[in-house]
């Protein structure tokens, strides 16, 4: 019997195991890096030990440290949750020799499955479908499209679309440096590409006894950067004999290599109905919630009782209804989807029946690396939470998750938030047409445009104003009691200035004797305004605006949409001027490549510096053509956010 389990892991994974761990009644040590001392999985665990520094190398896949915290702690056994040290093989040996128990599949099991090129050769020798691998020195014309992927990577990390021969070095190379920082291994190879196919996976779970479960398939195919944001179970592609088929061929997969424990077989299924062996990966899936909601299991507890040797029963149980599970980030779409990082302030989504467990009936559930006013760094993945909607039809669910998403409270980042409800909402996505090329074909930006429109913002931006007004009121030392919108020359109207999300947005507007007259929206009424609430009427209807303010930002609900706004000052600094055709780091992150050189001529859109932050490299363009009269970083560098990184002399005409 496990009596101490340490988790190898941090964030919402290594949340989901604590909670499983007090359930069974299983002591608990969480780990921490130097920026997560005061993380939510580092609190709710019994000890925590540090591991001192942030990057992932010197922390969360240093495997000694991890082992040392274990012995001080009096843990027996790691789980090493997804990501990170979860399919190293080394490290589960580790685990074996110091005498601890293995939450996990095999080492020789992970260690088979380490490397994609092998993989695939053991699996066509297990008559698993497989698709032909490229050498990267090898590729012929004919061989395009193709895709470079990380032999020991996954979550889309050292893969690169190459559609011409111009481009395959440059794309090697990229896969290569991105493999070794995320996985420390830089091996790639290359496969057809397969246009418009679907990503599905099947969950198995098999003990020491020779019990193989396969729990339905799961669809991923609506992926950006080659990572999933949105996974459903069961496809709405798959019907019974396909889903047997597959599931014969993830079990197939599953004895080839001895699996025990929880672990998915990924396929890609192509149009025609053929389907091809993509990869195992030898450990929880970042999805798996949908499988445990529509089989009624608990994967992670699962997981414990077959480490301590517990048989499954002969048979899986029968699946009911349909789940559906969208990943948050904190990334900007406006700026390329760069990562965000910073406070997030606020972080609250209404109605949610269950966390990181199956909800008692149908329901939304909640799995969170983050809580209100934690920090979001740069070091690691950029995804906040899981949300996920169990109903019982896939209509019903995508309707259920929508509504969370829009009423959910989150300030103080960007997020992913508004493309999601928008995919959910999507006459394609609730006709099941999902397939890897779904967000080119529907057309990412389109997709991605802000929940509020324009009209929207205006209406927000008046709420804005006169909670700010209230807030002035409140806080006033002296005539605090005059009554809102009070001027000392009534001609003149109140006024504020904000940027949104599509512009500058000027409010005016007067108030005298409880009645608002506003030209931004004629019509409108104010029924109450208090720091933090605004009641609006308009055509007989109340609107109601929860409004929350940090530092310059302004944060408006309601449901026309979420709205940040920035209260532009009266009086601009002249301190904070910035010299124009400045190149700024849009993140804090460190350089890997500059590909410039002061007095180089550049032209628009050409990579100049390349940083790399949460895992991930982002290529920093010049704006427009000029001279690199500046230039202010080197390779190996660390730059903060707001970095002037190069300046650019324009040409003159």
């Amino acid at each position: 019997m496990i009596n101490r389990v340490l988790v190898a892991n941090r964030g919402e994974i290594a949340r989901r195991v604590l909670r499983a761990c007090r359930d069974l009644g299983i002591g608990t040590v969480a780990v921490h890096s130097d920026p997560d001392a005061d993380a939510p999985h580092v609190r709710e665990a019994d000890v925590a030990g540090r591991l001192p520094g942030a990057s992932p190398a010197e922390t969360y896949l240093a495997a000694g440290r991890l082992l040392a915290v274990a012995a001080s702690a009096g843990a027996d056994a790691v789980h090493p949750g997804y990501g990170f040290l979860s399919e190293n093989a080394g490290f589960a040996r580790a685990v074996l020799d110091a005498g601890l128990t293995w939450i996990g599949p095999p080492p020789d099991a992970i260690a088979a499955m380490g490397s994609k090129i092998e993989a695939k050769k053991l699996m066509a020798a297990a008559d698993v479908p497989v698709l032909p691998e490229l050498d990267p020195a090898r590729v012929a014309d004919a061989d395009f499209p193709l895709l470079v992927k990380a032999s020991a990577g996954g979550g889309g990390r050292g893969m690169r679309i190459v559609r011409a021969p111009g481009e395959l070095d440059d794309a090697v190379a990229g896969a290569r440096r991105e493999a070794e920082s995320a996985f420390g291994d830089p091996a790639v190879f290359c496969e057809p590409l397969l246009e418009d196919a679907r990503h599905i996976e099947v969950q198995i779970l098999a003990d020491a006894h020779g019990t193989v479960w396969t729990l339905g398939e799961r669809e991923c195919s609506i992926q950006r950067r080659h990572q999933k944001i949105i996974e459903e179970a069961p496809s709405p592609a798959v019907g019974p004999d396909l889903r047997a088929r597959l599931c014969e061929a993830a079990a197939n997969a599953a004895r080839a290599i001895g699996y025990t424990g929880a672990g998915t077989v990924e396929f890609m299924l192509a149009r025609d109905g053929r389907f091809y062996f993509l990869e195992v990966n030898t450990r929880l899936q970042v999805e798996h919630p949908v499988t445990e909601c529509v089989y009624g299991v608990d994967l992670v507890r699962l997981q414990i009782e077959i480490a301590e040797g517990a048989r499954l029963p002969a048979a899986p149980p029968e699946p009911r209804g349909h789940a559906i599970e969208v990943r948050l980030y904190a990334e900007d779409p406006a700026h390329d989807w760069r990562p965000a990082s910073g406070t997030l302030h606020t972080f609250e989504v209404p109605d949610v029946d269950a966390e990181f467990a199956v909800p008692a009936g149908h329901g939304l559930r909640l799995d969170s690396g983050v809580q209100s006013g934690d920090d979001v760094g740069v070091h690691y993945d950029p995804i906040l939470a899981k949300v996920i909607a169990w109903a019982p039809t896939r209509a019903a669910a995508a309707r259920r998750l929508a509504a969370g998403l829009r009423g959910a409270r989150i300030h103080g980042l960007s997020t992913n938030r508004d493309l999601l409800v928008r995919i959910l909402e999507e006459p394609g996505f609730l006709d099941g047409d999902t397939d890897t090329g779904y967000l080119d074909r529907t057309g990412l930006d389109t997709l991605a445009k802000p929940l509020a429109g324009e009209a929207a913002v205006r209406v927000s931006a008046l709420a804005a104003a006169l909670a700010l007004a209230a807030a002035n009121r409140s806080a006033a030392p002296v005539l605090g009691g005059l009554p809102s919108g009070w001027r000392n020359v009534r001609s003149q109207p109140q006024r504020r200035t904000f940027e949104g999300p599509h512009g500058t947005v000027d409010v005016d507007y007067h108030l005298h004797g409880g009645v608002l007259t506003s030209g931004l929206c004629p019509g409108t009424s104010l029924i109450a305004a208090t720091p933090d609430r605004v009641v609006l009427g308009h055509d007989g209807l109340r609107e109601t605006f929860t409004v929350a303010t940090a530092g310059d930002a302004v944060h408006v609900d309601s449901r026309l949409g979420p709205v940040t706004l920035t209260a532009v000052p009266r009086f601009a600094d002249p301190s904070g001027r910035i010299a124009p055709g400045s190149l700024l780091a849009p993140m804090p992150g460190t350089v890997v490549r500059v590909e410039t050189e002061p007095g180089a001529d550049v032209a628009e859109g050409q990579t100049l510096v390349v940083l790399e932050a949460m895992k991930m490299e982002h290529r920093i363009a010049a704006p427009s053509a000029g001279t690199v009269t500046e230039l202010n970083v080197a390779a190996g560098q660390q730059v903060e956010s707001g970095a002037v990184l190069a300046v650019i002399e324009g040409k003159s005409a």
